[in-house]
């Protein structure tokens, strides 16, 4: 049987291997989840919610173990993979907190007409596939996974080869914590399996997160299956952001360098655009210069590495050449690439860069980046963030909020930026996906409307 086998970005050594299931085994996994959801589904609200409250516990124990485990497997510093857990489980704390509101039949009582009733009930869709990139895999998984399965469905869960075991740790805790063990199966798949899954007329709704071009197979891969299926896309971003002359530099700066390289800046909403009012350009930009120079890129095991490698080799390249490519285009690169001298062709440490005199017919300020680069449109719009001082001027909050009306994202930001509020909708526009997770609406994705009108009275 084919296998997977994650690679330590750092070391280029592997770490984990994996078996692909067979056609039959997955279709059986499939059909295993699809009849225990039945059952699931009849299971009260407030039990699974229950079950829900224990798992956060069963995960909260496994916390000491977690962040060498996900720096070993994506090559986030280890010093900030705690931040992870944290945020996975205020994301769990609050999804659980809304689940019975959102869950709840809506009540059509003020309009009823004598002797008949109406509501709304929201009922499960049935079998979700839940398909997680490796970037953030337990703070995005954690957006449909659980709230899918409280919400009365089964799951299937494909994780990127590159993070096997997050998923596995997150199945382990909610099958600790009551949850039957064919409402949550993680399978390890192939590109072909994970089209058979797709396609599989019991799967009724496929999650997906991941780049543009995942993104597009899978909604045609769902496109040609029989029947309808329901496809949530949470796809790339090249997020902008603009700094008003009344900014507060001393703030934002070092917010914005933190928006942009976090994580290696491979987040989907990292900041990869910044445009700077002219008024404050020279010194926003020379603030921002000092702050990355200070960056300690290094191996990412380590407490005192604040920024690691890339997670491959082919990422590496793809990013060193966005940079060249735009340097030979004219742009004007502000870090000396002997500052960080362990930044080698053929590793996956890539220099932190700040570009100045780019233009949008460059791929650096167009194409997700998906590392630590900074450019001064673009065809997505997941997050966009306006830094201004609302505080001390009225006219500031005034011009955000147009700034809100017709900037094309998601979400907007005011004076902060890189981050996911488990009460706002997460979506995106245009290349950035369609759909919608966490909040009440991500209940609503994960449910269908069903109509109940009854006329009571029949004389």
């Amino acid at each position: 049987m084919a296998t997977q086998t994650t690679i330590i970005p750092h070391s280029q050594q592997p770490l984990v291997s994996r078996t692909y299931p067979s056609e039959a085994d997955l279709d059986a996994a499939i059909v295993a989840a699809s009849t225990a959801q039945k059952a699931w589904a009849k299971v009260p609200v407030a039990e699974r919610i229950a079950i829900g409250r224990k798992f956060m516990d069963e995960f909260k124990a496994m916390a000491d173990e977690i962040p060498m485990e996900l720096t070993l497997q994506m090559g986030r510093p280890v010093s900030q993979c705690p931040g992870e857990v944290r945020g996975f489980l205020d994301r769990a704390d609050y999804m659980l907190s809304i689940a019975e509101s959102s869950l709840a039949d809506v009540p059509l009582t003020n309009t009823d007409k004598p002797g008949f009733r109406r509501f709304i009930k929201r009922t499960p869709l049935g079998v979700v596939l839940v398909i997680a990139p490796w970037n953030f895999p337990y703070l995005v998984s954690v957006n449909s996974v659980l709230p899918a399965i409280v919400a009365g469905n089964a799951v299937i869960f494909k994780p990127s080869p590159q993070t096997p075991l997050t998923a596995e740790r997150f199945a382990l805790a909610l099958t600790k914590a009551g949850v039957p063990k064919d409402i949550i199966q993680v399978i390890h798949m192939s590109p072909a399996l994970s089209t058979r899954a797709i396609q599989h007329p019991s799967v009724d709704f496929i999650s997906f997160t991941g780049s543009v071009q995942g993104g597009r197979a899978v909604g045609e891969a769902a496109t040609l299956a029989k029947g309808f299926k329901g496809v949530g896309l949470e796809l790339g971003g090249k997020d902008p952001a603009y700094v008003r002359p009344d900014a507060d530099l001393d703030y934002t700066v070092g917010e914005l360098v933190d928006g942009a390289l976090f994580n290696s800046g491979q987040s989907c909403c990292a900041v990869e655009r910044i445009y700077v009012h002219e008024s404050v350009y020279d010194v926003f930009v020379d603030a921002f210069v000092k702050i990355v120079k200070s960056y300690k890129l290094g191996d990412p095991t380590k407490p005192e590495t604040n920024l690691g490698p890339v997670v491959s080799l082919a990422s590496a390249e793809r990013i060193r050449k966005q940079v060249s490519d735009a340097v030979a285009a004219g742009a004007k690169a502000l870090i000396p690439e002997d500052l960080f001298p362990i930044a080698q062709a053929g590793t996956t440490y890539v220099a932190p860069q700040v570009l100045v005199n780019v233009n949008h017919t460059m791929d650096v300020m167009m194409e997700e980046s998906f590392g630590p680069i900074l450019m001064n449109d673009s065809p997505y719009g997941l997050t966009a963030s306006v830094w201004t001082n609302a505080a001390a001027n009225s006219d500031s909050e005034e011009a955000f909020l147009k700034f809100v009306d017709e900037i094309e994202a998601g979400t907007v930001f005011l004076n902060r930026c890189d981050f996911l509020d488990p009460a706002l909708a997460w979506t995106g526009v245009k290349d950035s996906g369609r759909g919608v997770s966490l909040s009440k609406f991500g209940y609503d994705q994960l449910t269908r409307a069903k109509s109940v009108h009854m006329k009571i009275k029949t004389s």
